[in-house]
């Protein structure tokens, strides 16, 4: 085949082995560039070896830090939203918060039932941010109705939330706080103390009671006071006393249909007899009785 014989011959006074010499040359060239685009590809390889391994080296320290060193250093970021009528540091200090706590000591559930023994606190949720952050949710206790009750011989006001618990004590609060709340009277309350609960009978009252404050606060506007008789099966009865009126309604019980057909009734039998002074709903048939008269 082409270039594969030999010439040989005489030019020139010399003799040239022509195949031979070719393909020699051709060989060493090829090994040269051989050798060259080995140690290119040795030197391509060391650094991709040197990046890999210092970037190995970034990831684990970066982990260490994110993982082994970070959770036990104290909270970058503390965020208490919800109620907000205690000062933070005390509040802080009363979950047992330090400067020093951290993710990894720091028990969430703990922290809840240290701040829901708080009067003025219904529920409260903790929640850890891994890596260094505690949000805090409080939610306050929202007055159901207003009571006074006498202490060291002066009577104060107190505020009970739907639960009959008592959040508030006396002249502390504002008094636009509780100008719209519902005035409760017939309450025995003996040295009231913050976080009291009211007994289990006025459970289904203070209910009823916030539903309609709820649904229908203006029904409520119209009542000036709200007196609660025990009877004699244990269970209440209730006496209102209307705004702008002078008439009282005795009712079995409580609730949006219930005042809202007494405030109807009320208002045309006073209109027609000026001189109700009581207007009693106890029975099937409503009857009024004129002042001076008896039940």
């Amino acid at each position: 085949m082409a270039g594969e014989f030999t010439f040989t011959g005489n030019i020139m006074g010399g003799s040239v082995r022509s195949g031979g010499y070719i393909k020699s040359e051709s060989h060493r060239s090829g090994l040269s560039k051989s050798a060259s685009s080995g140690k290119e590809s040795s030197g391509y390889g060391k650094i991709l070896k040197w990046f890999l391994l210092i970037a190995s080296l970034a990831l684990a320290a970066e982990l260490i830090w994110f993982l082994g060193v970070t959770p036990f250093r104290p909270f970058t970021r503390i965020d208490i939203s919800g109620f907000s009528n205690y000062d933070p540091d005390s509040l802080l200090a009363y979950a047992g918060l330090t400067p020093r706590s951290s993710y990894i000591f720091t028990n969430a559930r703990e922290m809840e039932s240290l701040l829901a023994d708080l009067p003025q606190i219904e529920s409260v949720r903790v929640f850890k941010r891994f890596p260094g952050r505690l949000d805090i949710h409080l939610q306050g206790r929202e007055a159901a109705a207003l009571s006074f009750v006498n202490m060291e011989g002066c009577t104060v006001p107190v505020l009970f939330d739907r639960q009959g618990v008592i959040f508030q004590i006396g002249t502390a609060f504002s008094r636009e706080n509780y100008l719209e709340l519902p005035v409760i009277s017939g309450l025995i309350i003996e040295q009231p103390v913050l976080g009291m609960r009211l007994p289990a009978r006025f459970f289904s009252f203070l209910e009823d009671l916030e539903s309609i404050r709820m649904n229908a606060p203006e029904l409520l506007s119209a009542v000036s006071e709200i007196r609660l008789i025990r009877n004699s099966t244990e269970g209440l009865e209730i006496v209102l006393y209307l705004q702008h009126k002078k008439t009282k309604v005795h009712l079995p019980g409580l609730n949006e249909e219930i005042l809202r057909y007494t405030l109807l009734v009320a208002d045309v039998l006073t209109d027609r007899e000026p001189g109700i002074d009581m207007i009693d709903f106890r029975a099937t048939i409503a009857s009024y009785f004129p002042k001076g008269g008896s039940l």
